[in-house]
């Protein structure tokens, strides 16, 4: 006699941060970032945003990302509370302060001689607040603190801007967000296990070498297996479209040079110049629906594009 499957229940998230209180005063995109991520694992989260400039529409978030991408900054602060606070005034600093004493965890992206100014500096905040953690979002580390850059600086000293168009996306920014959340999570184990907080220095510099590792190994070099030379692994046009194949294993490469009709008969063959060009003519005569298709059937790892 047949049963019905049960189909399995979703599981309940877990959430290593829950009861666990975050303040953050950063803007823009790698605190924000981080800030989001610390609240999908369950941190109960507060920031502080500066008064809108005088000249912004009514109703603009004190954080220039409320400004220029609002879809964005939306997305950023979702679940979370925020108010304005002008943090050089007299006002502004009770309600820091008010704040701090509730919070385990306060995020910045402020230069140190801007925390030093807002009266944040780590000695003097660790003294009135013992089990408080700082998370601070830097540039560069150490001495280099004050030095001005961006996503794109950080990307560029890391070799991984071409020629003169811009990254896909703000790679430094976004890897630095993974850096300061996981260093939320390193500052709550600190408070748990010695029973005081930490400071916990997160650079977007280091963040964009930390990405630009593979390239400085040699793995996406032009020949390598990941940067061209492997046949199974690039970016070819199609009929309609592009396909990106990222068949590399063996066993996927050996089911893409069977569908393209090569005599591929071992890894190594997939860098000889006639097993790209075998794959380029087969791809070519292909609609994206084919390729789509032939993923399924022969469990080849591609994604067709327009």
């Amino acid at each position: 006699m047949a049963t019905r499957s049960t189909p399995h229940a979703t599981p309940k998230p877990i959430l290593p941060l829950k009861g666990v209180r975050v303040l953050s005063l950063a803007l823009n995109l790698p605190g924000p970032a981080a800030l989001m991520r610390c609240r999908q694992m369950g941190a109960t989260c507060v920031k502080l945003e500066p008064p809108a400039h005088p000249s912004a529409p009514k109703g603009t978030p004190g954080d220039p990302m409320g400004l220029y991408n609002r879809a964005a900054y939306d997305t950023l602060h979702q679940g979370m509370r925020i108010a304005n606070v002008d943090l050089k005034s007299e006002n502004g600093q009770k309600a820091l302060h008010r704040e701090l004493a509730k919070a385990d965890v306060l995020l910045t992206s402020f230069r140190p001689s801007a925390l030093q100014k807002l009266g944040l500096e780590w000695k003097s905040l660790h003294q009135r607040y013992p089990t408080l953690s700082l998370v601070a979002i830097v540039g560069a580390p150490g001495a280099r603190g004050e030095e001005p850059g961006h996503d794109l600086t950080y990307l560029a000293k890391n070799n991984l801007v071409e020629g003169l168009d811009l990254p896909p996306t703000l790679y430094a920014d976004m890897g630095g967000s993974l850096m300061a959340s996981e260093a939320v999570l390193k500052a709550r184990l600190h408070q748990l296990q010695k029973g005081k907080g930490v400071r916990l220095d997160v650079a977007l510099s280091i963040a964009a070498a930390y990405l630009a590792l593979p390239r400085s190994w040699g793995l996406t070099k032009p020949g390598a297996a990941v940067g061209g030379g492997h046949a199974g692994y690039r970016v070819y046009p199609c009929k309609d479209g592009r396909v990106a194949v990222a068949a590399l294993e063996p066993h996927f490469a050996a089911a893409l040079a069977q569908a393209a009709g090569l005599k591929a008969s071992h890894i190594m063959a997939m860098f000889a110049p006639e097993s790209h060009a075998g794959v380029a003519s087969f791809l070519l005569t292909q609609t994206r629906q084919q390729l789509d298709g032939l993923a399924v059937e022969k469990d080849i790892p591609l994604y067709t594009l327009p």
